[in-house]
């Protein structure tokens, strides 16, 4: 938060396609910050961590479905999530960070808040 909250964007709005929600995230940090992480808080609920990515490698979904979420990461300045068979339980807030060490500390100041799922 505070300066660093303008560091991580988020964009669009929300794409619907085929029932499914696209979320995109970047951020201008520097080169080092490989990991991105993707949470969502649903309402009454504390944020949930849903994947995390590492640029070139593989998403870890924490033993999610991967049918539900899918995560892909182009760039290191790049990433984006899908939701995919959107359902009620969808519904909530979506945060994108962003870090450079794989330290609970050091990524929760550059959460940025996402978008709305209705």
């Amino acid at each position: 938060h505070g300066s660093q909250s303008e560091d991580v964007f988020q964009q669009p709005e929300i794409n619907y396609v085929n029932k499914a929600a696209h979320m995109n995230c970047s951020h201008n940090k520097d080169k080092g910050h490989l990991q991105m992480y993707w949470y969502i808080q649903r309402p009454g609920e504390t944020m949930r961590l849903i994947v995390y990515t590492v640029f070139g490698g593989k998403p870890d979904y924490g033993g999610a479905l991967e049918i539900k979420y899918s995560a892909s990461r182009k760039t290191i300045e790049n990433g984006a999530l899908t939701v995919n068979h959107l359902q009620q339980n969808d519904t909530g807030v979506y945060f994108c960070a962003v870090s450079k060490h794989s330290d609970v500390r050091s990524k929760r100041s550059c959460t940025k808040t996402a978008q709305q799922l209705i």
